[in-house]
């Protein structure tokens, strides 16, 4: 069965973008983002609200930016053949490898995770991740924690009525002294 992960990069008080809308704090060193491309090898579908959907919208063409260096090169090689699927009321057509999610994001995933395709599958943007979270759909919270508070903002985990334990999976500390967490939602077995 395919896990379904949440992967974003979060401040230490919680936030993926600030109170003013900015999140230029994750842009990543070298190190980081080579981590980022070995993480992203291992999707296989990326799910994505319109909002990052939008922002990573520059990847498809990436290649043709002369100022890109070998490792952003290699990330547009991996992202832009990368299977996505976009959830959004207000688009009516997207680009590259991606389509418009025909329903609801449970069915979708539950469709997703019926198919033989390799890989993950990942979930990109706070509002489409809270849903996912609501639904108790995802698998793994994997957060890249960047040392600085921002005050305010989209927190990464949303506000939930009910406890969700999590299995602490791996760990590891940049250079930069950002540290990687990855969690496993710890689910009961059901009977």
């Amino acid at each position: 069965m395919h896990s379904v992960t949440f992967s974003m990069g979060v401040s230490l008080d919680g936030y993926i973008v600030g109170p003013d809308g900015d999140f230029d704090w994750t842009t990543p060193d070298e190190e980081v983002f080579r981590f980022w491309i070995d993480e992203i090898r291992q999707v296989g579908v990326h799910l994505l609200g319109r909002r990052l959907y939008e922002t990573m919208l520059y990847w498809e063409t990436a290649e043709q930016d002369p100022s890109l260096d070998e490792s952003m090169l290699e990330w547009a090689a991996i992202w832009k053949p990368l299977p996505k699927v976009v959830f959004s009321t207000t688009l009516s057509a997207v680009q590259g490898n991606a389509r418009l999610a025909s329903g609801g994001l449970a069915e979708e995933i539950e469709r997703l995770r019926a198919e033989s395709r390799e890989g993950d599958i990942a979930i990109g943007g706070a509002t489409l991740a809270a849903e996912a979270a609501a639904l108790d759909l995802i698998d793994e919270y994997r957060t890249m924690v960047y040392p600085v508070l921002v005050g305010g903002g989209i927190p990464f985990f949303p506000q939930r009525e009910r406890r969700v334990n999590l299995e602490l999976v791996e760990t590891r500390t940049f250079g930069s002294g950002v540290v990687y967490l990855r969690y496993r939602v710890a689910r009961q077995a059901r009977l």
